[in-house]
């Protein structure tokens, strides 16, 4: 098999995962294109890993290797990542990503201009000073 077929298909999973993480707002959605993207870069170390070992007399299987702990590491941030979302929904009520923008406790914003002074508080400021 050539290397191109691979490659195409892990650039085509990457691209996919990459829109996943820019045009999505669901943070479960954005952490399984990240997995997503994961996996098209381990399917590229390992292409690439069986290509160069047919050149190389000494097979060291380092890409593969490289796959091993990169799928290790995708499983811990996975985890991690889902014990996060989970915890947010929980105190938030909500995964979306665009709502959870402002991460102190106990400020919820209802548009761009929420430190601007009301008119109330600007009479109330005129009428102290």
């Amino acid at each position: 098999m050539h290397l191109a077929y691979p490659a195409v298909l892990s650039a085509l999973l990457f691209c996919t995962g990459l829109y996943g993480v820019l045009a999505r707002r669901n943070a479960i959605l954005v952490l399984m294109s990240v997995e997503l993207m994961l996996n098209a870069v381990n399917l590229n170390l390992v292409a690439f890993d069986v290509w160069l070992s047919r050149a190389a007399e000494e097979t060291l299987h380092s890409g593969q290797a490289l796959t091993l702990f990169t799928i290790t590491i995708a499983a811990a941030e996975i985890g991690i990542g889902l014990a996060i979302v989970l915890a947010v929904h929980r105190n938030r009520g909500t995964s979306d990503i665009d709502k959870l923008r402002d991460t102190a406790e106990g400020h919820e914003t209802d548009g761009p201009d929420h430190d601007a002074p009301t008119a109330g508080q600007a009479e109330k400021a005129e009428a102290t000073a």
